[in-house]
């Protein structure tokens, strides 16, 4: 007959006291009080490993700072583990394995980790505006939050002081990329699902607002002020740049020597500095060929077309031709971006290809089979149309002398010469 072993009493555990060898005090189940010699007591679950049968001891933890009481409660469930196959040693080791694999993975991480990849599908400088706005908008209340305890609420208290100052656009924006996260966080197996799908329900929907523009009438009046605006050659020149070649600011700043092909009078924008990061051409008129040869001696000797002011080895910034804009009195009016609106506007009024105007936009369509072949296939009919564009401008800056107009006969009589 098997010896019936008694439960141990909290008199018997509290009195136990430390002999020449270290002894245990047995107290059912496969849990028992181990007391060593240095007088430490500690909670020991002798058991049998599943399938191999080899006997194995599990600490639970030290007495008095764990009682019988919850002793005996780690005992049943190392037990009900054991009765469903389950090695509760491993089990638990798995568990905190997983606890401090999740709180090293805090959001800023993971985001880091996101936006790694984000940078192989955005231009360099969307990809630097997106982290930046995470820097400023989420990363001072949630960064170091582990990404499995990021919740809607938690989240949404983050947005909830942009919210407020009416910057519905810019949460739109944050909720949008921390989603992005979250779903990048669930395929990498950090978290089981997405908790933020929904959050953007919770505040007001942005009114679409147009980037500001002109009309098409108010062009000869643009091109009167840019003739007399007293900003530096290469700012005026980055403007006519935009507003001739229809480019978004950041691919027109960073306009590289090396980019153009002047045997085949055509731009070649690179795949990374494309915001959809598809590489973009674009045929270069004879107003666009002045333009260069404005800014060939200038810059040629230098990589970038438009060289910044207090450091020739980088582009001009980004932002300068909006801030001229300001200063020429286009506040709330006209920025660098909406040169493209007015381009668009005068083009498709013109009955010009609606395909056509989108290619030379740099819009990709969704369909992106038929985006390579817009792009490819329309380069001639975009030829035509950029040479339009181009000549309708100098016409708005009739008596102006444009930059590009100026120049244009400059090159005409040197190739002739």
């Amino acid at each position: 007959m098997a010896k019936l072993t008694l439960p141990l009493t909290n008199t018997q555990v509290s009195n136990a006291k430390p002999r020449d060898k270290e002894y245990s005090l047995a107290d059912g189940k496969g849990l028992a009080l181990r007391i060593k010699t240095n007088g430490t007591r500690l909670w020991i679950f002798n058991y049998s490993r599943p399938y191999t049968k080899k006997r194995a001891n599990m600490s639970f933890g030290v007495y008095p700072e764990l009682t019988l009481a919850e002793a005996r409660k780690e005992r049943d469930k190392s037990n009900s583990l054991l009765a469903q196959n389950i090695d509760p040693k491993q089990h638990r080791d798995e568990k905190i394995g997983l606890q401090a694999f999740a709180h090293e993975n805090t959001l800023l991480r993971v985001a880091e980790q996101w936006h790694k990849v984000k940078m192989s599908k955005v231009s360099v400088d969307h990809a630097q505006d997106i982290w930046r706005s995470l820097e400023l908008h989420l990363f001072p209340s949630l960064g170091k939050v582990p990404i499995h305890k990021i919740t809607a609420p938690n989240t949404i208290n983050a947005l909830r002081p942009l919210a407020a100052k009416g910057s519905l656009e810019t949460v739109k924006r944050q909720c949008q990329r921390i989603n992005e996260i979250m779903v990048y966080a669930v395929n990498s197996g950090l978290i089981p699902v997405n908790p933020l799908a929904g959050i953007k329900e919770s505040f007001s929907v942005p009114q679409k607002k147009h980037q500001p523009t002109i009309k098409p009438e108010e062009l000869p009046e643009l091109m009167r002020r840019l003739s007399r605006a007293n900003i530096k050659l290469t700012t005026r020149c980055l403007i006519e740049w935009e507003l001739h070649t229809m480019v978004r600011p950041s691919e027109a700043a960073g306009a590289k020597w090396d980019e153009i092909d002047m045997d085949k009078c055509l731009w070649d924008i690179p795949a990374e500095r494309m915001k959809k990061r598809r590489a973009h051409s674009v045929p270069l008129s004879p107003q666009m060929l002045a333009l260069l040869d404005v800014m060939s001696p200038v810059s040629k000797h230098r990589e970038h077309i438009f060289p910044s002011d207090r450091n020739p080895k980088v582009s001009i910034n980004k932002q300068t031709a909006n801030m001229a804009l300001r200063r020429m009195g286009y506040e709330g009016k006209l920025v660098a971006h909406g040169l493209r609106s007015l381009a668009s506007t005068v083009l498709n009024e013109q009955q010009f290809s609606p395909d056509v105007v989108e290619a030379a936009l740099a819009h990709v369509d969704q369909n992106g089979t038929r985006g390579d072949y817009n792009n490819a296939v329309y380069i001639e009919p975009r030829r035509k149309m950029m040479c339009w564009w181009s000549d309708y401008i100098e016409s708005a800056a009739h008596g102006n002398l444009g930059l590009a107009r100026t120049s244009k006969k400059i090159l005409k009589y040197r190739r002739q010469g």
